[in-house]
């Protein structure tokens, strides 16, 4: 596995510590220059590994890409080699733009590209950059524009409710329930559930979804926790108790303290719930879960990497909740030096950049052979995010921690992987299909017929009817 190296004495050590016997990644410090106009670039140094950073410079995701070009730079003066040149183009946060930039990017020689950030700009270089031959390196988080040669350092879906889904069977969670926006991201949360779910041999049982602009969580939760019984049965037992009480049952008055302020009794019909929510809205939910009496321990709450950035410390009902991110091993170099010059506190996003820069680095060592499988090396590497590797389709790997939140702030549960031990190939999710469900989870929120098409590609067919038509 190779090492991307930060340039100061102790972060060195520690990232040779972690990966002994790894290959380190750049060995030298100091200021590189940069050419940010196109009209200005000499491609007569044939020794020069030339590298294409298509980012949203203007236009409605311009900060973004301004953050990510800040973090480039920040790592080719790490790296001062003087054979890369990094060749900025603007994608103008459209896909014509950036079928423009990767046109002029490869005009100009350049043996990778490194972005564009948004999955319309992917989708939209892809043919160029592939009939071409240059490989693409982007940023986002959508999988569906992922193919061979197109790659992406974006933390993707899967992965993440793989991580999180995995880490909570292992604490002995074997029912999951999920409550989804009713959008792309709901969508793609629940297929990727349902594969990581076949994976660790446990069962989806419930699906709530609810309109993506709703704050109002209460009818989708009364329907999810099976509230009306629920209430209903505790209702029942407390009329009982105080009937026995009456008869001066002391041990009965006990127990009808127990539950007074109970909404309901009895099993909700899962023991964990993913919720990819963020903010007050998930607040809300969770606080809703638990106000009818299906809070932690019963039930563990679990998240995406969008809970990364809120503050859930003094919320009561969020504590003991479970969310993964990317490793942070090395991120305070990071952090700091980018603070340090630029004035502000860089996204999560923008390390990325840095880490594919760094990764350029690496390619250029290679200019002369085929890239991709140096890209696609199973080793994989570790940079400012941890370690990381891509797959041929485009997909890539992440090792990420589990963060725990607590009242007194946030621990790490699970910690990432220093390094990989396989080709790859276990953690792999399976394919979906609807004839592999034995019991359909219960729908709310969206009809059951649409919501299945929109998982599984197809409704689930009814077993039992099957089962009765074959007596």
């Amino acid at each position: 596995m190779q090492v991307f190296k930060k340039f100061s004495l102790f972060f060195c050590l520690m990232c040779l510590t972690a990966c002994s016997s790894s290959k380190v990644i750049s060995d030298k410090g100091g200021v590189t220059d940069f050419n940010t106009d196109i009209s200005e670039i000499n491609i007569s140094e044939k020794s020069s590994f030339r590298v294409g950073v298509l980012l949203p410079l203007t236009g409605a995701a311009s900060k973004h890409g301004a953050g990510l070009k800040n973090a480039s730079m920040l790592a080719v003066e790490d790296i001062n080699n003087p054979n890369i040149v990094l060749q900025y183009y603007d994608t103008q946060s459209t896909p014509s733009g950036a079928r423009i930039a990767a046109e002029n990017a490869i005009r100009q020689g350049a043996k990778v590209i490194i972005g564009p950030l948004m999955s319309t700009e992917v989708q939209a270089i892809a043919n160029e950059t592939i009939y071409q031959g240059v490989p693409v390196v982007a940023f986002s988080t959508s999988q569906e524009v992922l193919q061979p040669t197109v790659y992406t350092l974006g933390l993707l879906i899967e992965e993440q409710v793989d991580r999180i889904v995995s880490y909570a069977v292992a604490q002995n969670r074997n029912r999951l329930a999920l409550l989804l926006p009713d959008n792309s991201t709901g969508n793609a949360v629940a297929k990727a559930a349902v594969k990581s779910a076949k994976k660790n041999n446990i069962s989806i049982t419930v699906i709530g979804y609810y309109p993506p602009a709703s704050s109002d969580f209460s009818t989708i939760i009364k329907q999810m926790t099976n509230y009306e019984q629920r209430h209903a049965e505790v209702l029942r037992i407390k009329a009982e108790l105080e009937s026995k009480v009456q008869n001066g049952d002391t041990n009965a008055a006990a127990e009808l303290k127990q539950i007074e302020t109970k909404e309901g009794i009895g099993d909700v019909g899962f023991d964990m719930i993913l919720i990819p929510e963020s903010g007050a809205k998930l607040t809300s939910a969770i606080s809703m879960f638990a106000y009818y009496d299906a809070g932690f321990p019963d039930v563990l709450f679990l998240g995406t990497s969008v809970w990364e950035t809120g503050k859930f410390n003094n919320e009561s009902v969020m504590h003991q909740s479970l969310f993964p991110t990317i490793s942070r091993s090395y991120s305070g170099y990071f952090a700091g030096k980018y603070y340090q010059i630029f004035g502000e506190k860089p996204s999560s996003l923008y390390s990325f950049a840095y880490d594919a820069i760094a990764l350029s680095n690496e390619l250029s060592k290679k200019q002369d052979e085929d890239l991709n499988p140096v890209i696609t090396n199973p080793d994989g590497y570790v940079g400012i995010n941890g370690a990381f590797r891509f797959f041929e389709d485009g997909t890539n790997q992440h090792s990420l921690d589990v963060i725990e939140i607590r009242s007194s702030g946030n621990i790490v549960a699970d910690a990432a992987s220093k390094r990989f031990e396989d080709n790859g190939e276990t953690i792999k999710l399976p394919s979906i299909s609807a004839t592999d469900i034995d019991v359909a989870p219960k729908i709310f929120g969206k009809d059951e017929k649409s919501a299945q098409i929109a998982i599984y590609g197809e409704i689930i067919p009814d077993k039992n009817s099957e089962n009765e038509n074959l007596e």
